[in-house]
């Protein structure tokens, strides 16, 4: 499936088998009897290697998938700063030195490399972030409710390659939004 391709509702996922199709059901008849946002709105997961389909609540997202944040550590943030600013980027090391420490930034770049080598499926605080603000949005907008499904990544040799895949899932007619994690 390609990004952008039209789907709609739950049959627009393959794989599921009718007892996953019934569990989605149930979460969005949960989803669109709540009046309010909240953290107890079901975010669900699928692993595509082992067919295994949970819901997860929003407030425990990040536990169940922890996003990659290893960028966003304030010594390279503020690095990054830095160089913006014009200073070399052996200079802007330095000052990052003085202000966090050696051994801080010395733990940041190796988060950071270890993510890079991990991979991180393209799931990062960024794109966490923005899933909670898409999510939000669709309730203080008044627009359709839609469940969000996250279809996991496989892991290819490297771990590197695969991306996880956002699915906005709803009923009746319509597009099912789909994008790709960033």
């Amino acid at each position: 499936m390609t990004p952008g391709s039209r789907r709609s509702g739950i049959t627009a996922v393959p794989l599921l088998t009718s007892r996953q199709r019934a569990e989605l059901d149930h979460w969005l008849n949960q989803l669109e009897a709540s009046s309010h946002w909240h953290g107890q709105l079901p975010v669900m997961l699928l692993e595509r290697c082992w067919l295994r389909l949970i819901a997860v609540r929003v407030e425990e997202l990040a536990r169940h998938l922890p996003p990659d944040s290893s960028w966003d550590a304030p010594e390279l943030v503020r690095y990054r700063e830095l160089v913006e600013q014009g200073h070399s980027p052996l200079t802007a090391e330095q000052l990052c030195w003085l202000e966090f420490g050696t051994e801080a930034c010395r733990q940041a770049q190796l988060r950071l490399w270890g993510a890079q080598e991990r991979g991180n499926q393209g799931w990062t605080l960024e794109s966490y972030l923005q899933l909670l603000r898409d999510y939000r949005c669709r309730f203080e907008t008044g627009e359709l409710r839609q469940l969000p499904l996250m279809v996991l990544a496989r892991r290819d040799e490297g771990g590197k390659g695969a991306v996880h895949e956002l699915v906005w899932l709803g009923r009746g007619e319509g597009e099912a939004m789909r994008h790709t994690c960033p």
